[in-house]
């Protein structure tokens, strides 16, 4: 299947659900959210039915139950931004702000208490960032950010943006580390891949206290060292 199809199926499976959901807009949060666990269930389907993709999950014993968390995640594709939904209790995704501004889609990730930042700009936004998060954390769901800073190709291995350190120093709560290989089937550029497998590894929880250059490495080190191994040789 091309990938111009697969999209258009996709994303045409995403409108459908959020048209559905529209009235959730005006009503409890809880009603999207259920929303975006459906879309997460979609992007499953759509990768196993028209891609033959196997997907695996490891270390979902490492979720923390009784303790407040966020999550760091590896960001290859689309898919983890869908799929973590499916995973976790309702996250809120800390995204670029071209995001919100998509009707429909804009609206309900808005609603789920999204944040959004201006990457590499100043901005009112940006400069309350912190701010929001502590307020968006007063809740018991846990918020997502994908420390890299965008979509990576499965190959690649940036350093870290340092918004991770702020968010961990500032919450003082555990940080869920988790990582996906979904670069393997669905890349940043050029084709999809079939009959590959996407790894979702969650580690286990580094507890707060730590000082931020070392949280930052001990992060950086243990993801990375697990989505090598989890990695396609060729691509890593």
């Amino acid at each position: 299947m091309s990938k111009k199809l697969f999209l258009s199926i996709f994303y045409s499976g995403v409108v459908l659900v959020c048209i559905i959901f529209l009235p959730s807009l005006i009503m409890p949060r809880s009603i999207s959210i259920f929303g975006g666990k459906i879309l997460g269930h979609w992007s499953k389907f759509c990768l196993n039915f028209f891609l033959s993709t196997n997907i695996k999950i490891i270390g979902k014993e490492n979720i923390l139950s009784d303790e407040k968390f966020f999550i760091a995640c590896t960001h290859q594709s689309a898919f983890e931004t869908f799929y973590l939904q499916a995973i976790f209790k309702g996250p809120k995704f800390i995204l670029k702000k071209e995001l919100i501004k998509i009707p429909i889609f804009g609206w309900y990730l808005k609603k789920i208490g999204s944040i959004a930042v201006e990457r590499n700009k100043i901005s009112k936004e940006n400069i309350n960032f912190i701010n929001q998060i502590k307020i968006s954390s007063q809740d018991n769901r846990p918020i997502v950010i994908f420390p890299q800073g965008t979509r990576t190709e499965p190959h690649e291995r940036p350093s870290f943006k340092k918004g991770v350190v702020r968010i961990y120093n500032e919450l003082n709560v555990n940080c869920l580390p988790v990582t996906i290989n979904s670069g393997e089937v669905w890349p940043k550029k050029g084709n999809l891949n079939r009959n590959q497998n996407i790894t979702i590894s969650i580690l286990k929880p580094i507890k707060p206290g730590l000082e931020g250059k070392e949280f930052l490495n001990s992060l950086q080190d243990k993801m990375y060292d697990v989505l090598n191994k989890t990695s396609n040789p060729s691509s890593a």
